[in-house]
């Protein structure tokens, strides 16, 4: 496995841009899997030739690697993600719903977003790398890419000697639980209860995120990767893990029974855990981070909250005089620091009257 490594990290330092140090820890990650393979497969075992077996692994990974550095970041992208739609595009057939192009292709982008979010996941657990680890370098997104389309077809063992690949079986799953005649949106997706609620709604917002093109953004950094690793820190932050993990778990669209049975909870602690949810996803959104929030949902002060110019008119007609100086100051650009000194305010009271002033304005937006 020493020769295995060098080999492969001499391979990635001439055929990529990559640092040193980032060709090593890829080099690794490789080594580590093609190991594990070769150790937990009986066939491999009693080929007589592990090695060669190994080598021919890793040379196969290294090949995946090394397409997707070439494709580039957003080539690369498109290129994965048109592969696996044309995989699961026959099996996007939910009930009663229309089977039109665009039908199917609407389901599709939801479909995928959900399995990038799981493949991250099961790129995390599967290697040696941190719990929040995320692709930075293009190698490491060329990497992850290559993992991704290996996971997806992946034969998963079924009943008398079948096997199907693991991207089908997810795609049937999500295609049996979309209602009639509609989509899912992204009340069911990260709280799963009702889209009624007016201070809720939105969230549903989101979903267009997490379909938007990554043509508009840097291969690091997105809007909709933003949101949902700053919320993720948030609750860890406030002692909230099993939100975290009820949200990850919603994100990858799992069905409430198969979410009660990983978290080990009876219908009535994930109702409660659900509440608890949407408790603290209101309180991101409202007070902790709410420039971000906005900016996805093009909302921001500069557009007046996202308001019409009738809206906003009528908004200011609500508002208190204080709140009314508050969005004001805020317009000019003053810190919250100089906000509460000049209307001697706590800066708790600041909060409380801001995160008051936006729920009045989205409840507004979504009249």
């Amino acid at each position: 496995m020493d020769t295995l490594f060098e080999r492969l990290f001499q391979e990635l330092s001439r055929a990529t841009p990559a640092s040193k140090r980032n060709c090593q820890e890829v080099a690794a990650r490789v080594v580590e899997e093609v190991q594990r393979i070769c150790t937990e497969s009986q066939r491999i075992q009693n080929s007589g030739d592990v090695e060669g077996w190994a080598s021919d692994l890793a040379s196969h990974r290294l090949k995946q690697i090394r397409r997707y550095v070439d494709f580039g970041s957003s080539k690369g992208r498109l290129e994965l993600h048109s592969s696996l739609s044309a995989i699961v595009y026959r099996y996007m057939t939910p009930p009663q719903v229309q089977s039109s192009y665009q039908a199917r292709v609407s389901l599709i982008e939801d479909f995928l977003q959900n399995f990038y979010v799981e493949s991250i996941n099961a790129f995390r657990r599967e290697n040696s790398v941190a719990a929040d680890y995320r692709p930075r370098s293009s190698l490491e997104l060329a990497e992850y890419m290559a993992f991704t389309e290996r996971y997806a077809k992946r034969r998963i063992p079924l009943s008398r000697g079948r096997s199907q690949q693991l991207i089908i079986l997810r795609t049937q799953t999500f295609s049996k639980q979309q209602p009639p005649e509609t989509t899912i949106d992204i009340q069911q997706a990260i709280e799963g209860g009702d889209s009624e609620h007016p201070r809720t709604a939105p969230f549903q917002r989101l979903r267009e995120e997490l379909t938007t093109s990554e043509d508009t953004s840097d291969s690091e950094s997105t809007v909709r990767e933003r949101v949902i690793e700053q919320l993720m820190d948030y609750l860890v932050e406030k002692g909230q893990q099993d939100c975290a993990d009820y949200f990850s778990l919603r994100l990858i669209d799992l069905p409430t029974h198969e979410i009660e049975e990983i978290l080990e909870i009876d219908s009535r602690e994930r109702d409660y855990l659900q509440q608890r949810f949407k408790y603290h996803l209101l309180k991101f959104s409202f007070a902790h981070n709410w420039e971000l929030v906005h900016e996805w949902l093009g909302a921001e002060l500069g557009r007046n909250l996202g308001l019409t110019p009738q809206q906003w008119e009528y908004f200011q007609t609500k508002i208190t005089q204080t709140q009314a100086k508050i969005l004001n100051l805020k317009q000019q650009g003053l810190s919250d620091l100089e906000i509460s000194k000049t209307l001697d305010l706590t800066p708790t009271q600041l909060r409380k009257q801001w995160s008051k002033l936006l729920e009045q304005a989205w409840d507004i937006r979504n009249i």
